[in-house]
């Protein structure tokens, strides 16, 4: 797609191929064609401001990396539960009467209840394809349209409220690498003595 520059120095050609007086028809060709170019500087300049760059390279992985560790701990957990329950069905054979029967009808519920796992898990991974094509497109409309132009710095991402020690620590499950270290949670209980 030409860019503002191609348009006008079309423009300029076209105009250069005039003499004298111009027709209704030229004119209103000249008019079209500066807002064709007025249009194309706008929607560039929209594109830039999108800070794409920023959705492909921080925020898309980001939520995938998230997603995919929400698969991970779900499936370690339901792991966990699974063992548990092979435990207590060896518990059941020690066992006799209602209170066998009661404990392995429970059992049976948690291996019903586990299937979640595997159904959150097809759900998730279908979310993680859907936005590594929205990156997939979003960087092709990027590199046709928004080519080329000026890239502007990153914003800093500033919290709307100052972030303490205990606050940094307090932001529910993080990602293994961003996770609070063990010295971090001692230190920050130390803090409260």
């Amino acid at each position: 797609m030409p860019d503002g520059d191609q348009i006008e120095k079309a423009v300029r050609q076209v105009l250069g191929t005039l003499s004298g007086d111009l027709t209704a028809t030229e004119a209103s060709l000249l008019a079209e064609l500066e807002a064709l170019g007025r249009e194309v500087a706008r929607a560039k300049t929209e594109i830039a401001a999108l800070r794409v760059e920023d959705i492909n390279e921080r925020h898309i992985p980001k939520a995938t990396d998230e997603l995919d560790a929400v698969v991970e701990h779900t499936a370690a957990a339901t792991n966990e539960i699974l063992d548990v329950c092979e435990g207590l069905e060896k518990l059941q054979s020690e066992l006799s009467g209602k209170a066998a029967d009661r404990l392995g009808e429970a059992v049976t519920r948690i291996y019903e209840a586990c299937s979640f796992q595997d159904i959150t898990g097809q759900r998730i991974t279908k979310v993680v394809s859907a936005l590594k094509v929205i990156e997939a497109r979003v960087a092709a409309v990027t590199a046709r349209f928004g080519g080329g132009g000026e890239a502007q710095p990153p914003e800093p991402e500033t919290p709307a409220e100052p972030v303490t020690e205990g606050r940094a620590l307090a932001n529910g499950p993080q990602l293994p690498a961003a996770a609070a270290s063990q010295e971090d949670i001692d230190r920050l209980l130390a803090s409260f003595d």
